[in-house]
């Protein structure tokens, strides 16, 4: 089949390759030409300063081989598509409101486009996107009000996770469609042809509200996870110096009816899409007349969690923030991605700038270029001048007073040894990913240690500790 794939960020590259390689005939198409021209070269570093997956590029190159195109333009390429998708940006509102200004603004271009083909045969255009619930509805009188003829609109929301995008695309764990006619439903069965029927993959074909209500749920319901362990179990953790954050965690999910994802603590989920979705189905709720304090308070808690360790630094350690050098390790929202869309650690850095740092030392395995053009502000930069940039978790920590670990990357649970050769105590490690298996021979080492989840550890309470254990010991 031939598709058109309108948008290629982080859901509509991956799509477009992915659907390229099961033997679709796929044109990308997006409005920044620089973007265009980088996936065009099929050169690594070009791609991957818009977009870094595992595994993508190498799909990206042989698919370009073989006929996957990328485009600015698509007035001859309406004539013989079957199907349309629209992965746009669709980014909060202050009110929560989503904004589907690009969304839209296509939505229109395309109506246009259609109206004035020469062919005749059925096309459907299909929201991939995050959309508000009953966005294929007002597509649908788009479509209408441009007298574009046997034009169709259907739901397949995408349920990517960042970091496993190319193996999420190949082999993922459902598919949802939502349309309202046999032929709309019959074109997506075609293109979806080896996911019908699969032993493990669940497709569900729906209404187009249904589908656009599924990715909400989902997503809020996956938050509601994340804060429910930061808002409990982690609180726990911070509270009692013996209970063991990790145990607690087996105990819990060796339930079946409890999740074993999100049952961690961190310093809060940050990317394109909790935040996001859980701010425009409240804004849904309020609309339709509904309470929404659930979500509400699901928010708040991930809202605080980021920089909440920060209160804790101040408040627990009695550290002071002012003309200190901070080492902020991980800047991506997540490992495996150079994604800082709504990333812990932009809060964390803004709180620890209003705190009056002197230097903000940052390192992240990937996301350093983008951090660098997310803080460039020529009105505005008085603050973000602060903010100095390293290729190593070894040379962002030397010469600093404390470190915050923000991200999950893989390489910070050696860190002790990092540490140690770097900087010499007292010396504060806040740790927002509980990323360190050997803390207390840190702790031992004259360190300090506060970490997410558990109590602060420091040297003097370690050995009051240790002589309290042995007192207790002669007694039994």
């Amino acid at each position: 089949m031939k598709i058109i794939v309108v948008g290629t960020g982080y859901v509509g590259l991956p799509h477009g390759a992915i659907c390229a390689e099961y033997g679709h005939n796929v044109v990308c198409y997006d409005i920044d030409e620089m973007r265009i021209e980088a996936y065009r070269s099929c050169e690594r570093e070009r791609i991957e300063q818009y977009i870094n997956e595992p595994g993508l590029v190498s799909v990206i190159k042989e698919q370009h081989r073989r006929g996957l195109t990328f485009t600015t333009t698509i007035n001859d390429e309406i004539e013989d598509v079957e199907a349309i998708f629209m992965c746009l940006n669709t980014p909060p509102q202050r009110d929560g409101a989503t904004d589907m200004t690009y969304y839209l603004n296509a939505a229109h271009h395309l109506a246009e486009l259609l109206a004035h083909r020469t062919s005749t045969h059925r096309i459907v255009i299909v929201n991939k996107s995050t959309v508000p619930i009953g966005t294929a509805r007002k597509l649908a009188r788009i479509l209408m009000e441009h007298n574009a003829e046997n034009v169709g609109v259907a739901s397949n929301p995408e349920f990517l996770a960042q970091g496993k995008a190319v193996e999420g695309s190949r082999r993922p764990d459902r598919v949802v469609v939502g349309a309202d006619t046999p032929e709309d439903l019959q074109i997506l069965r075609r293109l979806y042809s080896q996911f019908v029927n699969h032993v493990r993959i669940r497709y569900t074909e729906t209404t187009p509200e249904t589908a656009e209500a599924i990715k909400y749920v989902a997503n809020t319901l996956l938050l509601t996870y994340v804060s429910f362990w930061n808002g409990v179990g982690a609180r726990l953790g911070e509270s009692y110096a013996n209970l063991r954050m990790e145990d607690l965690k087996i105990g819990v999910t060796s339930d079946s009816r409890i999740s074993t994802w999100g049952s961690y603590v961190s310093n809060g989920a940050g990317g394109s899409c909790f935040g996001k979705d859980i701010q425009s189905l409240i804004y849904q709720l309020k609309q339709a007349g509904h309470d929404p304090s659930l979500l509400q308070a699901v928010y708040d808690i991930n809202e605080h969690q980021k920089e909440y360790l920060i209160d804790r630094a101040e408040h627990e350690a009695v550290f002071n923030f002012n003309h200190k050098r901070i080492a902020v390790l991980g800047l991506a929202f997540k490992k495996r991605t150079n994604d800082m869309r709504d990333s812990a650690a932009l809060k964390a850095i803004k709180a620890l700038l209003g705190r009056g740092v002197a230097e903000i030392r940052a390192y992240d395995p990937l996301a350093v270029h983008d951090a660098q053009t997310h803080w460039f502000n020529p009105l505005d930069n008085h603050l973000y001048e602060r903010i100095s940039y390293f290729d190593s978790a070894e040379a962002a920590i030397t010469d600093s007073d404390a470190v915050y670990i923000s991200t999950d990357w893989e390489e910070f649970r050696s860190l002790s040894k990092t540490i140690i050769h770097s900087v010499q105590p007292p010396y504060l490690i806040i740790d927002g990913r509980r990323m360190l298996p050997d803390y207390e021979k840190l702790v031992a080492l004259g360190y300090s240690y506060l970490p997410v989840g558990g109590v602060l550890l420091t040297p003097e309470e370690a050995q009051a500790e240790t002589q309290e254990n042995n007192v207790l010991a002669q007694l039994l």
